[in-house]
């Protein structure tokens, strides 16, 4: 059962490890990452951050696309964190079963701009961020569980 698909370029960190995964009872978190697949010291450092009991894979896009549409990940109370609005577009737009998508960390990088305190978009990034919605899945921001959810419901 799909719990959440989170984009936080931080990953596995305070907010996601604790606030998160108990909120959303997590029993396991999907890293889907290209880059991250092939580095052993990231993958590693990852797996510590994790609460104990949480069971962490780190899969490139294809196989993490792979695994939740053929139902591997079916058992777990999955949470997926992406490190890039690019990567939640993807996988949302090849897994029927991804219909929300939360913004919550988004690093600022140089043209773009601030739509939270923690969020920041390019252009390409709001181009995915409305791809998304105008295939009908639900994208919001919410850093952590306590904050309220915004919806975002016309194009950034």
């Amino acid at each position: 059962m799909l719990a959440m698909l989170r984009v936080d370029h931080r990953l596995i960190h305070g907010q996601v490890a604790l606030s998160w995964t108990a909120s959303l009872n997590a029993d396991a978190i999907l890293i889907p990452d290209d880059a991250v697949v092939n580095d052993p010291i990231q993958k590693t450092t990852l797996k510590m951050a994790a609460p104990t009991g949480v069971k962490v894979v780190i899969k490139n896009l294809d196989d993490s696309v792979e695994a939740i549409n053929s139902g591997k990940t079916d058992k777990y109370h999955l949470f997926i964190v992406a490190k890039t609005v690019q990567a939640a577009a993807e996988l949302a737009s090849r897994c029927k079963i991804i219909t929300e998508v939360n913004l919550g960390g988004v690093a600022q990088k140089p043209g773009s701009t601030q739509l939270t305190k923690s969020v920041y978009l390019t252009t390409e990034e709001k181009q995915y961020v409305n791809q998304m919605i105008d295939q009908g899945i639900s994208v919001f921001t919410q850093q952590v569980p306590t904050d309220t959810k915004s919806i975002l419901t016309s194009h950034v």
